[in-house]
Order: structure tokens, then C-alpha cells, then sequence
């Protein structure tokens, strides 16, 4: 028996992707797509390579999504989920939103982040936060979950351990993210993401705040009990998927390298996707490329006392679509690794 499931902004990257994952889903029949651009084609004529799914894109009617649909996945621009939750669930139908409408709980932060008003401020303390390895059985039952940003859930799986087991101090921590140009969206037509211009080059972004800092700071605030004071510098690099973050803290008193990389084991070991490297083994964003694995590992600066962590996962993976299917099998009670079970193609 297959449960019927509906993309929203289909035609997207991450959305794209989605489809890509779910075609091949044997729990899964995709009975709606929504796209405001190739409405009234079908997706594999729009994506060649998704030959013989055959879905014809639809512009976006909430209540008509709600009558072809049990569960959707919304691949939308920030504020547009605003529009079309609020219907879903009234409905009945359970929602996993990548967008960043659900993530924030505080309704100010939200506003001071996204420039709008919440609309939906009642349904902000029902969203459950989309990372697997530390909500599993919040999500299972949840009818709203709300899918972490990109760069947000390479930070959380590799912070939330050391903070946990308090093998970091939680101040003066500092992101270093850098993403591949796919992460700004495929209608992200401004002048640095063409390729003239992205291309052989690196830069740095948002310095005076990235979107997903506030969700990081809630995120390890709830995981590692307590708030961490943290700076967050994105980069765009001259690739198309994939995130590589490095992460500089404070050692705790008494720890060391080892201590690091058995707590993040200790949290890890029995988890699927995610992977803690050995000993002097740094991961690479080649490796996570179209899966939703994410590589974690752990260096020490003795002359500094500053842990060095890395974090690589691919932004439309991980980051993005794979943790959806990873949410969605859990919500379905299917094996978690259904759909998902997929190895990177190297080089």
C-alpha cells in the first residue's frame, strides 16, 4: 500500500530533487506537483532525466492539494508556505516544510530575519524540527515538521554532541560554511551566482548575519542545554552541490581530540546516515554528492585549547530533500533508509 504525496515547487532544486528520490520510493506514489512556471507540462518533460514519471505540473491550489495528497513537501520560498500550511493541516494532511516559515518558534525573530509578519504564529509550537538523529520519534508522530536550513543542520549534527557531553564551551564558537552555488536556488538570478562571476572564485556572504544563524543558536540552545554565543561566515565556492563546515570552539577542561570523536561516535554509531570519521581522516563534499550522508569529523589545536570540527553534506541532500524522504519514512513508519539508500558518484 503507498501513501499519496504531493511536491510543492517541484521544479526547484531541492524540489527537483525530491522527485528524483521519491519516483523510486516503493512506499511512495507522487500524485501532485505544483510549479508556477511549467504548469501544465509534465515533469519529465520540463527534467529529461526524470523519464517515466509522467506527473503533469500544476499551479499551486491549496485545496486542491489537500484532496489528492496525505502527506506534502513543501520546497518553497520563504513567506509562501505562510499561504498554504494553515489549509494543509485543516485538512488533515501532515506537511514537511523546508522552507523557514515553521523554524523559528519566536515570532519576532522570524520578522527581524524575513522582513514580514508570521501569519500562522498558532501553528509555530506544533512544528517539529526535521533532523532525524535527534527528534526520530517527534517526528514520527508530528503533523507539521519544520526541515532545518542547509548550512543550519551541518552545524547542529556536529556541535549538538560536544555541547551535550559539555566537551566544548559554548562560547566564542565559530562557523565557517561554504556551499555550492546550487544552494542559492535555481531563480537566484542576481549578478555572483552566474558563472562568470562564481566560477574561480571564492566569497564570503552575509557577514552581518546570516538566516541560518538564529536557527542554529535555537537548535543547539534546545539540544546541548545551553545558548551558545556564536559567529556564522558563509562562503560561496565555485561547485554545485555541497557543504563543507568547519567549526572552531574552546576546548572543555580534560578533553582531547579522542574525547571528541568518541562523543560524536557515542551519539552516531548506530545512525545510517551519518558518519564519524577515523583519526586524521577529514570529509570531503565529493563524498556526499546526491546522498544524504553527512561526515563528521574532529582535530585539536593543542597551542590554541580550540577543537576543530568538520562537517560535509550535500546542501540538496542532507541538507535538504534527502532529510525530507528521511522525515517522511519515519512519519510513514517505513524503514528510514528506504528511498535513500543511494552511494555518490565519484569523481
Amino acid at each position: 500500500m503507498t501513501t499519496r504525496v504531493a511536491v510543492l515547487g517541484a521544479t526547484g532544486y531541492g524540489g527537483v530533487e525530491l522527485v528524483r528520490l521519491l519516483a523510486r520510493h516503493p512506499a511512495v506514489e507522487l500524485t501532485y506537483l505544483s510549479s508556477e512556471s511549467y504548469a501544465g507540462r509534465r515533469i519529465c518533460e520540463v527534467y529529461p532525466h526524470l523519464q517515466g514519471v509522467e506527473v503533469t505540473l500544476c499551479a499551486l491550489d491549496p485545496d486542491e492539494v489537500a484532496a489528492e495528497c496525505e502527506v506534502a513537501l513543501l520546497a518553497l520560498p520563504a513567506g509562501k508556505s505562510l499561504e498554504v500550511v494553515p489549509t494543509l493541516r485543516e485538512a488533515g494532511v501532515r506537511v514537511i516544510d523546508v522552507s523557514p516559515d515553521f523554524r523559528l518558534r519566536d515570532e519576532a525573530q522570524y520578522r527581524r530575519w524575513y522582513g514580514r509578519d508570521h501569519t500562522c504564529p498558532e501553528l509555530l509550537g506544533q512544528a517539529v524540527p526535521g533532523l532525524p538523529e535527534w527528534y526520530r520519534d517527534d517526528i514520527a508522530a508530528a503533523g507539521l515538521v519544520a526541515a532545518p536550513g542547509c548550512y543550519t543542520t551541518a552545524a547542529l549534527l556536529a556541535l549538538a554532541p560536544l555541547l551535550a557531553e559539555k566537551a566544548i564551551l559554548p562560547e566564542g564558537i565559530v562557523a565557517d560554511g561554504k556551499s555550492g552555488v546550487s544552494g542559492a536556488g535555481r531563480t537566484a538570478l542576481k549578478l555572483p551566482f552566474h558563472y562568470p562571476e562564481a566560477n574561480e572564485d571564492i566569497s564570503a556572504y552575509a557577514l552581518g548575519g546570516h538566516r541560518h544563524l538564529p536557527e542554529m543558536i535555537q537548535g543547539l540552545a534546545d539540544l546541548g542545554e545551553c545558548r551558545p554565543k556564536m559567529t556564522f561566515v558563509p562562503h560561496l565556492t565555485p561547485m554545485t552541490r555541497g557543504i563543507l563546515m568547519t567549526i572552531y570552539a574552546s576546548l572543555a577542561e580534560g578533553q582531547d581530540e579522542e574525547s571528541l570523536r568518541e562523543a560524536m561516535t557515542r551519539y552516531y554509531a548506530e545512525e545510517p546516515f551519518v558518519e564519524v570519521l577515523p583519526a586524521g581522516k577529514w570529509p570531503h563534499t565529493k563524498w556526499t554528492e546526491g546522498t544524504n550522508l553527512c561526515f563528521l569529523s574532529a582535530a585539536v589545536d593543542e597551542a590554541a585549547g580550540r577543537a576543530i570540527v568538520l562537517s560535509a553534506i550535500d546542501n540538496l541532500g542532507k541538507g535538504m530533500a534527502g532529510q525530507m524522504v528521511q522525515c517522511l519514512n519515519l512519519m510513514l513508519g517505513v524503514e528510514e533508509t528506504t528511498g535513500l539508500a543511494i552511494r555518490a558518484a565519484y569523481p
